[in-house]
């Protein structure tokens, strides 16, 4: 039987398997990355998908885990499933057709995941194996809804089984990344556990995601009888009654003997200080608001981040448990947001990022703010939430968008910052006729305030920031295009006399991404730096890195700018709307330095203090060096057809891809 016949079989009994399988149940959470470029019906990449999904079932029955790469750049894509650990491979092979099949029929994106009760499939255009990514979901489960009478010997408990658990299956080998286990509460009540991480990652990795869904587990269903938390490397559940097939594995009660003292010695030995300072905050705080008659679910949602935001310093609370400020950083009322913002209405939506969308409001005083409203259902944008107000509350510039206050109410979080009328960069040089509108001194501005900006974060505040996703819109434009760098959720803060960083959650926009950090996960300085060549050298060419199409002659823009250089034809990498009024001489000394910023060594780029004396000091009286060639850019090939007269900037088909040298 050939592929495209054993293809169409595996087609035709995917309804035969969702119609008489048990495990047919509906999915706990599809997440098809909107972030994510789509692909095309009936394209090569569409192809390769649906042999790798054929190909998920079978292979992952036989030990329970499985990945795969199909196809050759630029259509080659990644799988991975995964089945939980107590179910046997003819179970297995039905949740994975199920899964792969509703994946399928769900998400048109080159990257996607689906979870259900017993498996988990995912795919993307870009390797992920090995890649510990903490994404934190939480499905509509019913026995969340229902209370437990004594929640914080409960939650004692529940936390001493699942850390045993998590440790189980991060370092014993023989645990396959998978434990489960039960404590006895009473003659009437027992807690189940359950945890799993995919067998890809490290056991310290797995242990890290296991611990941080651990903490979304209290946040999401403190108080109840039962959870689930999933994200991509790992899960955890738990239950007052069996629901898994594995052997008893039967833990002592931590709390049983009655001696306070063993309590509290495992409590300290078991939890680290600030979680019990935010377990006891916690509780306050929710039973106080329990007086008051909230809904469940702002209880729940208020509980969560008061638990994050209490361990850090400088928050004001009222006695009553609300949140007041940090630091100087007012905390303002959804009221205020919902009158400001017309309801959040579509009318005044500015815009959509990863963990949540921008609105324009007006405070009754007049004074336009932009609202960012984030995500209700996700806990990924929590950390990002509690960055922005550590770190911007901090900062004061002329080139960094300032923070104006937040707010935390029931499940809403938000973000006020001031007003930016002229929206972000890339809505003027990645269009026609904006473009026009910004001559080769507004470019220039713009290039010498993000460098501006940059300097400060990395060498003039009171604290060393490394940025991590620059890009052109996250840089913002005031009324007299003056350029502001914005969102700070994926920044990190550097001690004086650190340098570099290491992280295996690589975060930022292929595109902008140093090749240091895409490759091994190690960012600087010098990571920003190079952020910043790539936007350097869109705004002068008018060319969108991540989106580059001219592949008859280079693959990505930083190699097309390096082509010309080489050739003397600097001219031809310009923006023709600025040709007949640029300085030659500047716009060549900015491409050099773009060239610069963009080097493979790290320690060949320039500092950002370099960077605005070579940009903005006497041109005659500090000699350029000569760049060394980019090692690689991340960037997305466009195939174009000559024959169309579309813009091919606007094609659809676009494909994530690493370019080695």
């Amino acid at each position: 039987m050939g592929k495209d016949s054993a293809l169409t079989m595996f087609l035709l009994i995917i309804p035969f398997f969702i119609l008489f399988n048990p495990t047919a149940a509906e999915p706990l959470y599809i997440d098809c990355n909107n972030d994510a470029s789509n692909y095309t019906l009936n394209s090569p990449f569409e192809k390769n998908l649906k042999l790798l999904l054929q190909a998920l079932p079978s292979n992952t029955s036989l030990t329970g885990f499985y990945d795969i790469s199909i196809g050759e750049t630029p259509n080659k894509i990644y799988g991975q499933a995964l089945c939980r650990g107590d179910v046997n491979a003819a179970v297995c092979e039905s949740c994975i057709v199920n899964a792969s099949q509703e994946i399928l029929k769900n998400c048109k994106s080159k990257d996607a995941i689906i979870w259900r009760d017993l498996c988990q499939v995912r795919y993307s255009n870009q390797m992920f194996f090995s890649m510990q990514v903490y994404t934190g979901k939480y499905p509509d489960w019913d026995t969340q809804e229902k209370n437990i009478s004594s929640p914080v010997q409960f939650n004692k408990i529940l936390e001493y089984l699942l850390t045993n658990l998590s440790t189980k299956a991060a370092f014993n080998p023989s645990s396959r990344m998978f434990a489960t286990g039960e404590v006895v509460i009473s003659a009437k009540q027992t807690i189940y556990g359950l945890v799993q991480c995919t067998r890809d990652i490290s056991g310290g990795d797995c242990n890290n995601c296991l611990n941080s869904a651990l903490g979304d587990l209290y946040a999401c269903c403190y108080g109840r009888q039962g959870g689930i938390i999933f994200s991509r490397n790992c899960d955890m559940r738990f239950e007052i009654y069996p629901f898994y097939n594995a052997s008893s594995n039967l833990l002592p009660n931590p709390i049983s003997q009655g001696d306070k003292r063993k309590i509290w010695m495992y409590v300290l030995f078991a939890c680290i200080p600030t979680m019990i300072l935010a377990i006891i905050i916690g509780y306050c705080v929710f039973y106080l608001s329990r007086k008051k008659g909230k809904e469940k679910d702002e209880e729940r949602a208020h509980l969560a981040l008061l638990l994050e935001l209490t361990t850090s310093r400088g928050v004001t609370m009222t006695q009553e448990g609300e949140l007041m400020s940090y630091e100087e950083l007012p905390f303002m009322d959804f009221t205020t947001m919902i009158a400001a913002t017309d309801n959040f209405s579509d009318s005044n939506k500015l815009g959509q990022g990863g963990f949540g969308t921008v609105y324009k409001g007006i405070l009754p005083d007049g004074k336009e703010i932009a609202v960012k409203r984030l995500s209700r259902k996700s806990w990924q944008g929590l950390e990002e939430f509690k960055n922005e107000i550590i770190l911007i509350a901090k900062l004061q510039h002329r080139n960094l968008v300032r923070l104006l206050g937040c707010g935390i109410e029931g499940d809403e979080k938000f973000l006020i910052y001031e007003f930016m009328p002229n929206r972000s960069l890339d809505m003027f040089i990645f269009n026609s006729e904006r473009r026009a509108q910004l001559d080769w001194n507004a470019r220039y501005n713009i290039i010498c305030g993000i460098a501006r900006g940059l300097l400060y974060l990395h060498e003039d505040s009171r604290l060393k920031i490394i940025h991590r996703d620059l890009k052109p819109s996250n840089v913002l434009l005031d009324h007299e295009m003056v350029a502001k760098i914005s969102d700070f959720g994926m920044a990190r803060i550097f001690s004086e006399n650190q340098n570099t960083a290491n992280t295996k959650r690589v975060i930022g926009t292929y595109g902008y991404i140093a090749p240091e950090y895409a490759m091994a996960g190690q960012f600087s300085v010098k990571s920003d730096v190079f952020s910043f060549g790539v936007i350097l050298l869109e705004v002068i060419s008018g060319r969108k890195s991540s989106g580059f199409y001219l592949t008859e002659h280079a693959q990505t823009l930083l190699a097309y700018a390096w082509r010309l250089w080489n050739e003397g034809k600097e001219l031809e990498f310009v923006d023709p709307l600025l040709l007949e009024t640029t300085p030659i001489e500047e716009v060549v000394r900015c491409i050099n330095i773009g060239l610069l910023c963009v080097q493979e060594d790290p320690s060949d780029r320039p500092t950002m203090s370099s960077v605005v004396v070579l940009l903005e000091g006497e041109p005659t009286a500090i000699a350029l060096p000569q760049p060394k060639q980019p090692a690689f850019s991340v960037g997305r090939i466009v195939p174009t057809d000559k024959s169309s007269t579309t813009d091919p900037s606007l094609n659809q088909i676009t494909l994530s891809v690493l370019q080695p040298r």
